[in-house]
């Protein structure tokens, strides 16, 4: 069955009508779940409470609420866009929650789905105490939010962060001004470590790009709306990778760790530094591929 998106049919009249309904007609498109939801219904019912102006907690009882003809417009041009443009849900609706925190998000940031929210919610615990941790520094910050998170973590803790593209680093002050964070969070635009403070940071934090060239040729239409570069981390994935873990060292204090998200690349990681004594850690809420480097031990094995 293949419907028109452009108007709702007369008989969906409830709220609970118009998600069933645009939960069939994305089950129908194929589209792509993973920037926020990883199911039809939940895609449905973020979009419709958003078109309607109703929180995600919104009781039971309003789902069955008759619709306006001028709501269940509203809700199925939201559908028709995200089927026909298959724009990620978040860029729709312009916010999105990581680590328990709201964000604004637009197409010049990837949408936040970083495991590292959990650690960063763990106060990255036991690998520091949190009571000590005074600098922190974030490479690649896209929209803020595992810079602000850390802020969140560690109050007594100042965090740098850094990014090559001016256009990420609008949405990232975007934010640290709507969490209040101006004077404890600094936006700086460095490629990697080329122009960040001489500081000694406790935790260097990021999420780099590091999407493989096969996996970049592979990738749902969806990700095709998120800043390609921010993505794609060269033939083998490590190309960024590379240079933080070479770097690393001289802004780490003694005590200071490292932590890096790799994902899919986690393999490639294994065979690039075979001996790099790199804690992979075991994430409770999904996802893979994050190690941690105790600055010490970076150190050794450089020297070595």
């Amino acid at each position: 069955m293949s419907e028109s998106l452009d108007y709702a049919p007369a008989e969906m009249e409830t709220l609970r009508d118009m998600v069933r309904y645009a939960a069939s007609r994305f089950n129908e498109a194929g589209i792509y779940f993973g920037h926020g939801t990883d199911n039809a219904i939940d895609e449905a019912a973020a979009l419709a409470l958003f078109a309607l102006n109703l929180p995600p907690d919104t009781p039971e009882i309003y789902w069955g609420a008759r619709l306006t003809g001028a709501e269940r417009q509203a809700v199925m041009d939201l559908v028709r866009r995200r089927i026909e443009q298959r724009v990620p849900l978040p860029y729709i609706t312009n916010q999105i929650h990581f680590a328990g925190l709201p964000f604004y998000v637009d197409e010049r940031v990837l949408v936040p789905r970083s495991p590292l929210a959990e650690l960063i919610e763990q106060s990255l615990q036991p690998w520091v105490d949190p009571h000590s941790v005074s600098r922190i520094l974030e490479i690649g910050t896209g929209s803020g939010c595992i810079a602000i998170a850390c802020a969140y973590a560690f109050p007594q803790a100042r965090v740098d962060a850094t990014d090559t593209s001016y256009a990420a680093l609008e949405v990232a002050a975007i934010n640290i001004q709507r969490h209040g964070l101006g004077d404890r969070v600094r936006l700086f635009n460095s490629d990697v470590f080329a122009d960040v403070p001489d500081e000694s940071y406790q935790i260097i934090i990021t999420n780099p790009p590091y999407v493989d060239q096969t996996a970049m040729d592979a990738l749902p239409p969806e990700y095709k709306h998120e800043p390609l570069n921010a993505l794609a981390g060269g033939d083998d994935g490590l190309d960024v990778v590379r240079r933080i873990v070479d770097g690393a060292s001289r802004y780490l204090s003694e005590d200071g760790i490292l932590v890096v998200e790799v994902g899919d690349s986690d393999d490639a990681v294994a065979k690039t530094f075979p001996n790099l004594p790199a804690m992979w850690v075991e994430l409770e809420r999904g996802g893979h591929g994050v190690f941690i480097l105790a600055a010490t031990e970076l150190k050794n094995w450089h020297a070595a």
